[in-house]
């Protein structure tokens, strides 16, 4: 017998053996806890397409009589969520970008340059971290007020953005300080500057990194609620997504097919962008745990 027979015939031992009754039960246990854990996403979609009395009279049942399509057509044209839908794009592109620059270039400064006052600092940072979003709104307001930019999209995104964005930048930080000072050494005597090496060659290397910020702050953003309510009381036409869902709730009731339609429309962009950095983002979390 060959080796590639002997090690063909071991794999179909192990691909056909009998398992352990300690694997059956952790392979049930593990398909129960999935679908727990997905039940309410399904539930959503199912609640999507049924109409509001269906909704409480079918209880946890997920199929529905007779798909109603028109919940999507009411959300999207009726109700106004594909305005709400490109606000939402670009105030959340806006955020995501303004973001990273900002964290890149102060965890680059913080964890590449030694400077007087540099622990105090940080120590500053994690102090502001623990604050509530609503004891700074007011001052974010006023602010922006002050700008002239409270009814805007840039007023929103630089209420978003602009702020301390501590976990951004200590992550930026913590993984600058790991490259070794030969990158910026051979790049400086190539007569490159501080922002060429940054925008070249440092930023390239921590895509990990910008990955988890990106989806980390595309959720924040997208799903951000409180802020852009303030910022957009006296224009109707620049809500958000977050912000929206209350046209579904009147005086005489709630619409609760039109909201869970208006739900998944917004669930959309936000699971489209984790698929596709989800790789990095487990990159960078398992460098992490290795550190």
């Amino acid at each position: 017998m060959t080796a590639a027979t002997r090690t063909g015939v071991t794999w179909r031992a192990r691909l056909f053996r009998r398992p352990s009754p300690g694997q059956v039960v952790t392979v049930v246990l593990l398909l129960v806890l999935g679908g727990l854990w997905i039940y309410p996403f399904a539930w959503l979609v199912s609640a999507s397409l049924k109409s509001s009395p269906e909704i409480f009279g079918r209880g946890l049942d997920l199929l529905p009589e007779q798909p109603v399509w028109e919940n999507y057509a009411r959300a999207w044209t009726e109700v106004g969520f594909a305005t709400y839908f490109v606000n939402t794009l670009v105030i959340t592109v806006g955020t995501v970008l303004l973001v990273v620059v900002r964290s890149a270039l102060a965890g680059y400064v913080l964890g590449r340059y030694d400077f007087a006052g540099k622990k105090l600092l940080i120590g500053v940072f994690l102090v502001t971290f623990f604050l509530p979003e609503g004891y700074t709104i007011i001052p974010i307001t006023q602010l922006t007020d002050q700008l002239s930019l409270l009814n805007t999209h840039a007023g929103v995104i630089l209420g978003l953005g602009a702020g301390g964005q501590i976990a951004s930048t200590l992550l930026y930080a913590g993984y600058f300080r790991r490259l070794p000072k030969e990158l910026e050494e051979t790049a400086r005597l190539d007569g490159a500057g501080h922002f060429t090496i940054f925008f070249r060659v440092m930023l390239p290397l921590a895509w990990p990194i910008t990955a988890t910020v990106v989806i980390l702050t595309f959720l924040y953003a997208w799903n951000v609620y409180l802020l852009p309510l303030v910022f957009t009381l006296s224009e109707p036409g620049l809500r958000t997504l977050a912000v929206g869902m209350t046209v579904f709730v009147g005086e005489r009731g709630t619409d609760w097919s039109g909201m869970a339609a208006a739900a998944v429309i917004s669930l959309i962009p936000v699971i489209a962008v984790f698929v596709v950095l989800q790789r990095k983002f487990v990159d960078s979390i398992a460098g992490a745990v290795k550190q």
